[in-house]
């Protein structure tokens, strides 16, 4: 069976419009409530919606891969580049900054044209020493092959599973050639169906040593950020791509094996990418539902300020009711407020009490050595 790549009419892709459009209309309704809702949170929360959303997306790209990268670090390179002025920032390596300026020039650069050397720096940049693990890469560089064909596989050595093949090394500069074209050209595709065809086209050709895959979705969250006219990132396609990761690679198989890409259709000749587009479609519309439950803090917390002045409330109040919406971990108590507030627990618990009589905390019924408050549902 022929790879996709290697057949005549690469890389000429046809899907089945009625079957897409649908799905796409869907996707591009609820892209549009989530970020009319998140626009109108007000400056603070927007930044914090964003900047949880960069960090989960930087965080779950990377572990697609296999790679664990600490969110402390994350969290605080982000915040770095970008101006933010956070609590508890960290000090973060060469490697987690480069991954972090990888992505935030893909997102808030989005709108730049797309060239070799920008590829080629964002590659250079996951890999600032030059080695993946312990193994040395080619770096900004197209791959040259001199190892073997670029094989994705997995299995034990001598049980090998070959998912796929990429084109060779000498065919690079004009496949990519081919690619950047087709990215910065003015045909009229809506620029999330263009996100899917990108992902399948840059993951196909696999021009890098290692990086391909976190690179495949930089380009996608760059033309998701051209659909949605902003910078301001509230969804993750990364994120959601990590928890069906199975069936990600699944479907990259069956696409790049495709036995009917070379048939005919009603709309001609080409590669038959169909089933690619409705399940990349449909990852999406679940990745924008997994954004609303994932920011759920941060609305939850817009909409308790909308409808509870400040005023009542000191500055010791305002600090624990805003740490309880953004997760706070185990049970509230008064040496833990005391603690974050930097306060003596005799307050702590005339300001707990003072939240109880508002009716914004109840005691925690499950008992245990020490008493325990939740927010009021």
């Amino acid at each position: 069976m022929k790879y996709i790549h290697q057949l005549n009419n690469w890389p000429q892709f046809i899907w089945d419009h009625e079957k897409v459009a649908d799905l796409l209309g869907s996707v591009r309704n609820r892209q549009g409530r989530l970020i009319g809702r998140m626009e109108s949170l007000g400056f603070s929360l927007c930044k914090e919606a964003i900047l949880q959303t960069l960090t989960l997306d930087i965080i779950k790209s990377s572990e697609i891969e296999g790679e664990k990268l600490d969110s402390a670090s994350v969290r605080s390179s982000i915040a770095r580049k970008l101006g933010m002025d956070i609590a508890g920032i960290v000090d973060s390596d060469r490697h987690v900054d480069g991954v972090v300026e990888m992505m935030l020039d893909a997102t808030q650069n989005f709108n730049k044209t797309l060239t070799k050397e920008r590829l080629l720096g964002w590659q250079a940049a996951i890999f600032p020493g030059g080695h993946s693990g312990i193994r040395k890469i080619r770096t900004g560089a197209w791959r040259d092959d001199k190892n073997g064909p670029m094989q994705v596989v997995s299995g034990r050595i001598g049980r090998e599973r070959i998912y796929f093949e990429a084109p060779s090394a000498n065919q690079l500069n004009m496949e990519m050639k081919r690619f950047i074209s087709w990215f910065n050209g003015s045909e009229k595709i809506d620029p999330v169906l263009k996100s899917a065809i990108a992902h399948l086209w840059f993951v196909t050709i696999h021009p890098f040593d290692d990086g391909n895959g976190r690179i495949a979705r930089a380009i996608t969250g760059m033309l998701l950020a051209r659909a949605d006219g902003s910078a301001q990132r509230f969804y993750s396609m990364s994120v959601q791509i990590r928890k069906e990761r199975n069936a990600y690679y699944d479907m990259l198989e069956k696409t790049q094996k495709a036995p009917t890409a070379n048939r005919h259709n009603k709309q001609g000749k080409g590669i038959n990418i169909t089933a690619w587009l409705c399940w990349f479609l449909t990852c999406l519309d679940r990745a924008l539902s997994s954004a609303e439950d994932s920011l759920s803090g941060v609305l939850k917390k817009a909409d308790f300020w909308k409808s509870h002045p400040k005023e009542l409330f000191n500055e010791r109040q305002r600090i624990m009711i805003n740490k309880i919406f953004e997760g706070f971990e185990g049970n509230l108590t008064t040496s833990k407020w005391a603690k974050i507030t930097k306060c003596s627990q005799d307050t702590a618990y005339r300001d707990i009490l003072g939240l109880i009589g508002k009716e914004i905390l109840i005691k925690d019924s499950s008992g245990g050595r020490s008493t325990g408050y939740l927010m009021k549902e």
